[in-house]
């Protein structure tokens, strides 16, 4: 298969650096060496362009540069154990890893739709303002107040619903399988079916809470006060119109129609007072 090639390309080319960070750090390395060590990995990259296409080359040059941001987390990590940087180093390494997670398993389960899209690095000019907000945040915080940085307990918080999101959007994707999509499908292809087991048994939309939370957590991980009240208020109405879109494109007749509408009334959607599309606006 065409996609077979990017697929082992980016599992491999992110995990590269970040197993020589870890080998490298294991064996008392410095943190200079790490990263000299790490980056060189890039060399493989393009060695990747001489032999693939383009586009695989580009694939190549994401992974890798996210592999290496993970190194820079895990090197945090291990460096400041106990200390706030313990977890910026667990945000430098779960974002990176959020991304390629979402190439991959697009590559496994939906390879027609896999594009360089796929890594939703580009998501939106808001995604980037949003993630530039929260570095700057965390940055100034712990120049003017660093005692904010060590509410450890927070911290700890927003790590376990980091990990947790992270594991239920994974689990969506991995149960719809050629049924996700990152985009509304507005027209039924042929495999197309109701996805009503596993975890879509608990929410009509599990891959959006485990973002939700996700993103959420990131920023308790990183004790900023502001971007945690921003992110709510952002992602909330976001995920009600994005949820109310798609919605009403699955109760048509030529989705899923009633079948959608008897799943919807026994199955929330698993964020909080979002309701989904107002059946009642409906006529069958």
């Amino acid at each position: 298969a065409d996609w077979l090639p990017e697929l082992w390309v980016s599992i491999g080319l992110y995990f590269l650096p970040v197993i020589v960070a870890c080998l490298l750090l294991l064996s008392g390395q410095s943190g200079l060496g790490v990263l000299l060590f790490t980056s060189s990995s890039l060399l493989v990259a393009i060695g990747v362009k001489i032999v693939c296409h383009p586009r695989c080359f580009l694939v190549s040059a994401i992974a890798c540069g996210l592999g290496i941001a993970s190194s820079a987390g895990i090197y945090l990590m291990r460096t400041y154990s106990g200390d706030a940087l313990f977890y910026f180093g667990a945000y430098a390494t779960a974002l990176p890893f959020f991304h390629v997670s979402e190439y991959v398993t697009t590559a496994l389960w939906n390879p027609h739709r896999l594009s360089l899209d796929s890594f939703i690095l580009n998501h939106s000019r808001e995604y980037h303002i949003a993630a530039i907000a929260s570095w700057t945040e965390y940055g100034l915080e712990s120049w003017l107040f660093p005692q904010m940085k060590l509410f450890s307990i927070f911290s700890r918080v927003g790590l376990a619903l980091v990990v947790c999101g992270q594991l239920l959007r994974q689990v969506a994707m991995f149960t719809a399988r050629s049924n996700f999509s990152h985009l509304i499908s507005y027209e039924k292809e042929e495999e197309h079916e109701l996805v009503t087991w596993g975890v879509y048994a608990l929410s009509r939309h599990p891959s959006y809470v485990g973002w939700f939370y996700w993103s959420i957590g990131t920023q308790l991980l990183l004790c900023n006060p502001l971007c945690t009240l921003a992110y709510a208020a952002i992602l909330w109405p976001f995920f009600r119109e994005w949820i109310e879109d798609e919605e009403m494109t699955l109760l048509e007749r030529r989705f899923f129609g009633k079948s959608y509408e008897e799943y919807k009334r026994h199955v929330g959607t698993g964020l909080p007072f979002i309701y989904g599309y107002q059946i009642s606006l409906i006529s069958f």
